[in-house]
């Protein structure tokens, strides 16, 4: 399976197309493939790199949720355990169950019993039942160097893992095995009705190719905007979008060796944080903040954010000392979450995700990483391209929605990190998976940029020589990538504060 050649927009102009879709996240991805099975020719165009936004900045989880079912959001928590159930079983390697342990401490809510109780909840909604008790010393085997005060055992559960980038690029592969395209650095620039009756007319589409600054433009009988938290900007309600900023940190499993998903609370506001291994490092996050930055602008993981994480760590793990010294990388993402009516705490904001329309432009945004595939049956039902009887059934439907993956020389549908080649690697890339810069190879194709305390310096000679071969770089293009993917690397993820002070 391959995305092919990257198309060309006089190419793309020679058709009348059913479906547009602007935004190349997990939402898009999942528009695209849902309407292409469905027989439509469907066509997603994404500004800037797939999954460069909210899809490669996400906790990594394909999880329920259980903080939602304390809000009182059971019915999504519900969804989110069926999908998880669903991708487990569909996308063994790329989505992996993993346990999730909640230390308990001593005269802290939530204690053992109530905790118990909400899990049971959790396990029920999923249709399985995983959960156990730990003792303190079953607890601290588990993870050495956890602080001992107070303990009372831990509560144990599973919930999932992915790569997110890998998950949207794997759901664009599928839909292009049923005739669905996919054009990254493509900017909308403008959506209005052709000529004709208003209500039956064509959406005329002006699009950007941003890599030679050539235009068209494109029609389609809908157009589905899935721009995450864009989506209000286009959606003709800029407001309704609330962006929150969450940051992470990633550090060696040397430093920090942890084997089990910890979920524990920040001291400061009672936050539930993630510490988790991914990819062969460990990942500590999530901080939800409001983003009032220009959303074109790459997020950064900010100062503050790295010091209240730490805090946590240290709290935790209070014989490890860790220190700004100790962070691989940081890696921020902007949530779309619809605001609610009140101007609450960030934290406190639902997770729905909501569907409208303007001007003939179907909107979706908010939701989960889990919940992907009903959005996008939402979205298409908005759309008027499935019927209230198909969406009922694809709702409940047990098809598989992705085939068995052919064999390739590397395995593309597993994690990336571990005994893989990376010459391998990084070539079936370069040649499947339109790579336009080298920034998208090295933080999202692979996660080589994030993983390695040089950001992949060391790589240098082995990628001139592929980008050469494979995409025919010369040594000025070479050039202008490599500085171009440096400086994305230290500013935006690389240790909070020390290059930001120099930028």
């Amino acid at each position: 399976m391959t995305l092919g050649p990257r198309p060309t927009l006089t190419s793309l102009s020679e058709h009348n197309w059913d479906l547009i879709v602007i935004g190349g996240g997990i939402t898009g991805a999942g528009v695209l493939l849902e309407a292409a099975r469905l027989g439509y020719r469907a066509l997603l165009l994404e500004q800037a790199d797939f999954a460069w936004g909210t899809s490669s900045r996400s906790s990594k989880m394909v999880h329920g949720g259980l903080r939602y079912i304390a809000q009182g959001q059971v019915r999504l928590t519900r969804d989110a355990l069926r999908e998880r159930e669903r991708l487990l079983r569909e996308l063994p390697g790329l989505v992996e169950r993993a346990t999730y342990l909640f230390p308990l401490r001593k005269g802290r809510f939530p204690g053992r019993w109530p905790m118990t109780a909400l899990l049971g909840v959790y396990d029920f909604l999923a249709g399985i039942r995983d959960r156990a008790f730990l003792s303190n010393e079953e607890l601290l085997k588990r993870v050495p160097g956890l602080d001992d005060q107070g303990l009372g055992g831990a509560l144990s559960y599973t919930d999932a893992l992915t790569d997110d980038c890998r998950l949207v690029l794997r759901t664009l592969l599928e839909a292009a095995r049923y005739q669905g395209r996919a054009m990254n650095y493509a900017r909308v620039t403008g959506v209005s009705r052709g000529d004709g009756d208003a209500a039956t007319a064509p959406l005329r589409v002006a699009v950007r190719d941003l890599t030679d600054d050539t235009t068209a433009t494109l029609t389609a009988h809908a157009v589905i905007n899935a721009t995450g938290a864009w989506a209000g900007q286009l959606g003709g309600d800029a407001e309704r979008i609330r962006p929150l900023r969450g940051s992470h940190l990633f550090f060696s499993a040397e430093r920090l060796p942890v084997r089990d998903c910890l979920t524990v609370l920040h001291p400061r506001d009672q936050r539930p944080v993630f510490i988790f291994p991914w990819e062969g490092v460990v990942c500590v996050g999530t901080t939800d903040l409001d983003h009032p930055e220009d959303l074109n602008r790459e997020p950064r993981a900010s100062e503050q954010e790295m010091d209240y994480l730490l805090e946590l760590l240290n709290q935790q793990f209070p014989r490890a000392s860790l220190g700004a010294g100790d962070v691989l990388s940081s890696m921020a993402g902007v949530r779309p979450v619809i605001r609610s009516s009140r101007a609450g705490k960030p934290s406190s904001e639902k997770r729905d995700h909501a569907v409208w329309e303007h001007d003939g432009v179907i909107s979706v945004s908010g939701g989960k990483l889990t919940t992907f595939r009903l959005i996008a049956l939402d979205a298409l039902l908005a759309a008027g391209l499935l019927d209230r009887t198909g969406w009922r059934r694809a709702r409940h439907s047990n098809v598989p929605l992705y085939a068995p993956i052919p064999e390739a020389p590397v395995q593309v549908d597993e994690f990336l990190h571990g005994d893989q080649d990376d010459d391998a690697l990084l070539s079936w890339c370069l040649e499947h998976e339109a790579v336009v810069h080298l920034d998208d190879l090295l933080l999202r194709r692979t996660r080589l940029g994030l993983l390695r305390r040089d950001g992949g310096l060391s790589l240098h000679d082995r990628l001139q020589g592929l980008a050469a071969d494979k995409l025919g770089w010369d040594a000025v293009r070479w050039q202008q990538e490599w500085q171009r993917y440096r400086r994305l690397r230290d500013e935006y993820y690389g240790v909070p504060g020390r290059l930001a002070e120099a930028s």
